[in-house]
């Protein structure tokens, strides 16, 4: 039956160095799944811009740049650049670092929204504001499934996350849902969009995630990375 146990020293400094994930920064790591890892983050990013012009409500943390980005003035993907850069700066005193992954989600995921917002127009008719946040919504859930599967670092968001759980003992359904709550009450008050589609991208991202990341991830990157993680602060799971 699965059980946590505490590792023996010895035993974790004679582990299998197939059993320690590569560092995420090493070209030898990145240059394989950087396809992947681009493909994903630019999906999101489209994603993202089609929701936000189907006027049926955007993600958690895109209800906030959005109406950052109605005050200043400035597109909400230039906001998502510009609020990346202090939430990765808070990843340090909790321990969290950065992948080269971590950089490419700051810079790309914006930016393309940009573009999609430059490109696209509002859609206006119900049944098109429907189809373009129903594909904004799977190509987001797709994108997310992609980029984790690389395992070359989390975006600024999910990194301070993992952060927060890490140091504190907090559980990631907590952890996510606080954060997620308060940027959503924060977006709307500065006035972003919380609408269908901001629901709907919150219930489907986690199962769409979990079916994907086996068929994306076959070599099991993210489990050894876990179990890793859990082996450097002295439990083993069994």
């Amino acid at each position: 039956m699965p059980h946590a146990t505490i590792a023996d020293p010895a035993t974790r400094a004679h582990a299998p160095r197939d059993r320690v994930p590569a560092s995420r920064w090493a070209p030898r790591v990145v240059l394989p799944r950087l396809p992947g890892l681009v493909a994903g983050l630019l999906m999101i990013g489209v994603g993202v811009g089609l929701m936000a012009r189907s006027g049926l409500g955007v993600g958690s943390w895109e209800v906030l740049n959005q109406g950052l980005g109605r005050i200043a003035g400035v597109p909400m993907g230039t906001v998502s650049v510009a609020l990346g850069v202090p939430i990765l700066a808070a990843w340090w005193p909790l321990g969290e670092r950065p992948g080269s992954g971590t950089v490419l989600n700051l810079l790309l995921i914006g930016t393309t929204t940009n573009v999609v917002l430059g490109l696209v127009a509002p859609e206006a008719a119900a049944a098109a504001q429907a189809l373009t946040a129903t594909i904004g919504i799977a190509l987001c859930a797709t994108g997310t499934a992609l980029y984790l599967a690389a395992d070359l670092g989390p975006g600024p968001r999910d990194g301070l996350m993992t952060g927060l759980h890490l140091r504190f003992g907090w559980s990631i359904r907590s952890t996510r849902t606080a954060l997620e709550l308060a940027v959503i009450v924060i977006g709307w008050v500065a006035g972003g969009t919380v609408g269908v589609g901001t629901i709907v991208l919150a219930l489907v991202t986690g199962p769409t995630v979990q079916a994907l990341l086996p068929v994306f991830d076959r070599e099991g990157r993210l489990s050894a990375r876990r179990r890793a993680a859990l082996e450097a602060r002295g439990v083993l799971a069994e």
